[in-house]
């Protein structure tokens, strides 16, 4: 085992806002080194709280510290002609450059493709944007609700008689930006072979319509439009029932004799005791009775009583868990899954999560901790570009840094 990352030895300009710091961050945790540019008032992630112990701060925000682990920080304003050209140094040495400009904005700056690219033919340019460098929304702004929305996460959201339910957190801006850290990986592949980057051109409302696993499946494999279901999973063998003191996740594509002798001994059986539900395909097709039959059957036991006894007939149900509960998940616990890290400004350890995938060869670990606003600003510009003092002291007097 190397211990070293598998993106090790390679550079990334993260230009990007709150749309694409993920996929920067996935770059950072598989070992790049990637340099969060920000204007010298921060980036707007840092005023979006919480904040450690309620007290709003630039380095405080515990929404910038999840999104810009492992990163280091340079401020500089790009909108200035100083800015912008120390930007094309630092392009030179770069393997790959991430932003989510508006269309165009980069190469108003003098930042574009065409200038890049002859700077370094190697460099890989990911722009991510609502809809497209070219297509025919693309100069219009959305924000992850409207992405939502326009990809059709939102609509099969929520419950068949209500109305569509907003999907939790920033799913359209995760999409965009996983599918932005697998493309910049392909064409980093594609670079060794043709000795040339490519412009990544990514689309978030695309992105994110591709990361609704059914619904384009679904219509193209037998033109069915998909509806909001609940909690019934898309398959129909899957859905979340309520225990006495908490939920589980029902499944029917298991032992379906072992789980109904277990239910019939219990008295709730109702008519699932007739031959043709052991048929899957009438399980399928009966999906909502046959789930009202088992939640009705559920609703008195204690969830781990349900569980355990569900492990040893080897039935695969599953608790459906709160998120503070899963610090003390005994799978994640033996894993090593969350991580301490030290923030010693504060004086203090917080925990994050940590790996999303494991790598035996070029394992995820943590590097450092988020950054403080430029704390890396003269150590890039000064150290590594080879700025002397006093340029940068005038950079910091004209605001460029």
């Amino acid at each position: 085992m190397s211990g070293r990352g598998a993106l090790a030895g390679l550079r990334v300009l993260d230009l990007t806002d709150l749309k694409g710091h993920l996929c920067a961050r996935l770059l950072a945790d598989m070992g790049a080194d990637v340099i969060k540019i920000e204007p010298p008032a921060g980036d707007s992630a840092r005023r979006i709280g919480p904040f450690v112990d309620d007290r709003p701060h630039r380095d405080r925000s515990l929404f910038f510290w999840f999104y810009n682990l492992n990163k280091r920080s340079l401020t500089l304003d790009l909108g200035h002609p100083e800015g912008a050209a120390i930007l094309r140094r630092l392009a030179e040495g770069a393997d790959v450059i991430v932003e989510s400009f508006k269309p165009g904005a980069m190469a108003r700056m003098g930042l574009g493709w065409d200038v890049l690219h002859a700077l370094n033919p190697a460099l890989v340019l990911c722009s991510i944007a609502p809809f497209g460098q070219k297509g025919p929304y693309r100069g219009y702004e959305a924000d992850d609700s409207v992405l939502t929305a326009l990809s059709g996460m939102l609509y099969v959201n929520g419950f068949p008689d209500g109305a569509p339910v907003r999907p939790l957190g920033l799913q359209a801006y995760h999409s965009a930006s996983y599918y932005a850290a697998i493309g910049t990986m392909c064409v980093l592949f594609a670079r060794d072979s043709m000795g040339e980057g490519q412009w990544i051109d990514l689309s978030m409302q695309e992105a994110t319509a591709s990361a609704v696993e059914h619904v384009a499946a679904g219509f193209l494999g037998t033109g069915e439009i998909e509806r909001r279901r609940g909690t019934l999973h898309w398959s129909r063998f899957f859905r979340v029932g309520r225990c006495r003191d908490g939920y589980v996740m029902h499944c029917t594509l298991c032992d379906w004799t072992s789980l109904i002798e277990w239910v019939n001994g219990d008295g709730k059986a109702q008519d699932l005791t007739a031959p043709e539900w052991e048929d899957v395909a009438k399980r399928r097709a009966g999906a909502e009775h046959l789930f009202d039959v088992l939640d009705e059957w559920v609703k008195d036991y204690a969830r781990d009583e349900l569980l355990e006894r569900a492990q040893l007939l080897r039935l695969p149900y599953a608790s459906v868990r709160n998120p503070e509960d899963l610090f003390d998940d005994e799978q994640l616990s033996s894993r090593g899954y969350f991580q301490e890290v030290e923030h010693p400004e504060l004086g203090r350890t917080f925990r994050y999560p940590g790996a999303p995938y494991l790598f035996n060869g070029s394992p995820w670990r943590v590097t450092r901790r988020p950054p403080l606003l430029g704390e890396h600003t003269g150590e890039i510009l000064g150290a590594e570009l080879g700025m002397s003092a006093e340029e940068l002291a005038a950079l910091a007097a004209e605001g460029v840094i």
